[in-house]
């Protein structure tokens, strides 16, 4: 293992966003719960069964591309709508209608708020860059470039495969592994030469599909086992861990 906590012969690093680099997982799972919650409500009445942003969050929508996400978590509720259009009005009940509704919702709370990075993360992103490893970011957001400037860390990364990216290249998201060897294709990096780190179930099962040289689950929220079901090398609570091991 080198310095980094990496194997030797890795090459790149891609990294996941939204829970790996910033703390904007825990506001997606906000917005998503305001929006399905909504939903449910004016559907099955005031007894309705409420999204839950931890596990509902982590089974069926964090790390997929956001219609994707509206689809995966009202097929395990037995509800199915029509897919709209990319610019259904945010109040339309359609699946594309939904999922710009949790976008709205998304945008105000990081305007609200702002975005804050890990400093654990930036730290071995600064430390992967000194040490001439290439770097990409690999999100399913079409909001990554605006949270990677509010965070001041958008220097950090060459390639960004984002969800514009991935609609403009009609790359399959998470847990297809499409983005990240895109991603690795852009760097002129082989797969068995570039490292995922990601926090998502989505992401472990793209980093396996895509078999890459070296999976690194992040554990934000008490999830190690299924991280490393779903294809986890290894596990950290934060990625400056893996300077620690090797200092």
């Amino acid at each position: 293992m080198t310095k980094l906590g990496l194997p030797d012969g890795i090459r790149a690093c891609l990294f996941d966003l939204d829970g790996v680099l910033t703390k904007t997982a825990v506001v997606h799972a906000a917005a998503w719960k305001e929006m399905f919650d909504d939903f449910l409500r004016r559907r099955d009445g005031a007894g309705f069964r409420p999204f839950d942003p931890v596990a509902d969050y982590d089974e069926y929508v964090d790390g997929r591309p956001r219609a994707d996400g509206v689809r995966t978590f009202l097929a395990s509720r037995g509800i199915e709508l029509p897919d709209g259009s990319d610019d259904d009005p945010p109040e339309r009940d359609t699946v594309q209608g939904l999922g710009n509704r949790k976008n709205v919702l998304v945008l105000a709370k990081i305007r609200q708020d702002g975005v804050e990075a890990y400093q654990g993360s930036v730290r071995f992103a600064e430390a992967v860059r000194a040490a001439g490893l290439r770097t990409a970011v690999v999100s399913s957001s079409a909001n990554c470039r605006d949270v990677l400037v509010s965070a001041g860390i958008e220097q950090l990364f060459e390639v960004r495969i984002d969800g514009v990216v991935a609609a403009d290249r009609k790359l399959p998201g998470k847990p297809h592994p499409d983005t990240f060897l895109e991603a690795a294709r852009e760097l002129g990096v082989a797969p068995d030469a570039a490292a995922v780190f990601e926090d998502a179930l989505a992401g472990m099962d793209a980093g396996r599909a895509g078999r890459f040289g070296f999976v690194v689950g992040v554990d934000r929220v008490g999830q190690a086992d299924a991280l490393r079901e779903h294809g986890a090398d290894t596990v950290v609570q934060d990625l400056a861990e893996l300077l620690e091991a090797r200092a």
